[in-house]
């Protein structure tokens, strides 16, 4: 009963207005811009914005630099084996040569210490993320997802549209990854849903992250993001060099 209401929830959360759909496109907010996030203190979660998100959601506190400690996950409800898991991750295994240039999903690189950009049009918005050069594509043109059965990747498939004045994004198709970089990883099932929106005064910008995963979660995930805008600024090069994860043994072996 709980899933199905969820479901519900995240139906209507998705709904696209009619009257949103008929604004004029210079009425729309522009998002464009470089965004950082602010590491003065951790924002608090507007109530409206809250409000919105679906029963038997937690709301995790570890945006920024911030991670959880091992056996930490934020209030969400693991399944068993993927407790498990969780309860058998070292966390030097991050640091091997095979994974410590290898780049999360966008549930969990969204919610790190890095800025990016948006590029906004009509019909397509663009993110581009400092933390491993990752590009996400936002589709508002008002297309569906592609099949099951299509290709997934890290940034997976986003399509968007306008719910008055926030920005109502869709993604699916999302590679398997972390969600709190301390053992426990989403299937490649896992949906996400965002809501943005600007500050008052264009110089912030708020987002709501919501994600449900039925293949290694029994509840659903929910993260709140502010960024302020900075002028001038400009994105640059990530350049992971994993020769770093050698250096990480030598100090790791000498302990």
């Amino acid at each position: 009963m709980m899933r199905s209401r969820a479901i519900l929830a995240a139906a209507l959360l998705l709904a696209m207005p009619l009257a949103a759909n008929a604004q004029d496109e210079t009425a729309r907010p522009n998002l464009e811009g470089f965004w950082n996030l602010p590491f003065a203190q951790t924002p608090a979660v507007p109530e409206d914005l809250k409000a919105k998100l679906p029963p038997d959601t937690a709301v995790l506190d570890d945006t920024g630099a911030y991670e959880f400690p091992r056996g930490e996950f934020g209030g969400l409800k693991l399944k068993p084996e993927t407790l498990a898991k969780a309860e058998k991750w070292d966390p030097s295994q991050e640091m091997a040569l095979t994974r410590v240039c290898h780049p999360p999903a966008v549930v969990y690189a969204m919610q790190g210490p890095f800025p990016f950009e948006i590029h906004q049009t009509g019909e397509l918005i663009v993110i581009r993320y400092e933390y491993f050069d990752q590009t996400r594509l936002v589709f508002m043109d008002g297309r569906g997802h592609p099949p099951e059965d299509a290709p997934h990747s890290a940034m997976g498939h986003s399509i968007g549209h306008w719910d008055g004045d926030e920005l109502v994004v869709d993604t699916t198709h999302i590679s398997a990854s972390t969600i709190t970089n301390n053992g426990l990883d989403h299937s490649e099932n896992i949906r996400m849903v965002e809501r943005y929106r600007l500050g008052e005064d264009g110089q912030k910008l708020y987002a709501i992250q919501w994600f449900e995963d039925p293949d290694t979660l029994d509840n659903a995930g929910a993260r709140f993001l502010e960024w302020n805008k900075q002028e001038g600024q400009y994105i640059y090069p990530y350049e992971c060099d994993p020769s770093f994860a050698l250096e990480y043994q030598e100090i790791d072996g000498k302990d």
